[in-house]
């Protein structure tokens, strides 16, 4: 089964219904990278008018976790994938629509096949940016993934 970000999307909608309420859309999704995006909405936003920081680390965690489970199913294998830190950086308020763009596929792939090989976890750094309408910056998330084959 070929993944499109259609069947992520009604994924979005069966298991993470309040990145969905939230505007939380995939957009994109190749070999090498995952577009997933947000629109400023009355249900996502904070005090200070713009997207709330969760709501972004929403659309950010789905690009990058999207693209490595498209890699997944590619290798056939069972792999256990987990979130096992984070962070992000703000560098502008994000308002209007935000697109968060992972071009990590290649890192999944070398990753992937240490773990398939060695039959050890392994872990992995990969990062999402986000980009507003004018392709400013507004916030770079960074998540370390755990990858182990399951037997």
């Amino acid at each position: 089964m070929t993944l499109t970000p259609r069947k992520l999307n009604i994924f979005i909608i069966t298991k993470l219904p309040s990145a969905y309420l939230c505007g939380v859309r995939t957009k994109h999704l190749d070999e090498e990278k995952c577009k997933v995006g947000v629109k400023y909405r009355w249900i996502n936003k904070n005090p200070f008018k713009s997207i709330f920081w969760a709501v972004q680390g929403m659309a950010a965690e789905f690009s990058t976790g999207a693209l490595m489970i498209g890699k997944i199913q590619e290798s056939g294998k069972r792999v256990s994938m987990l979130v096992t830190s984070s962070n992000a950086i703000f560098t502008k308020k994000a308002t209007g629509k935000i697109m968060f763009t992972c071009h990590d596929g290649k890192a999944i792939d070398e990753a992937l096949k240490r773990a398939i090989e060695t039959e050890e976890g392994q872990t992995l750094w990969m990062k999402s940016v986000g980009v507003n309408e004018e392709g400013i910056v507004v916030s770079t998330f960074n998540f370390e993934w755990s990858l182990k084959i399951k037997k």
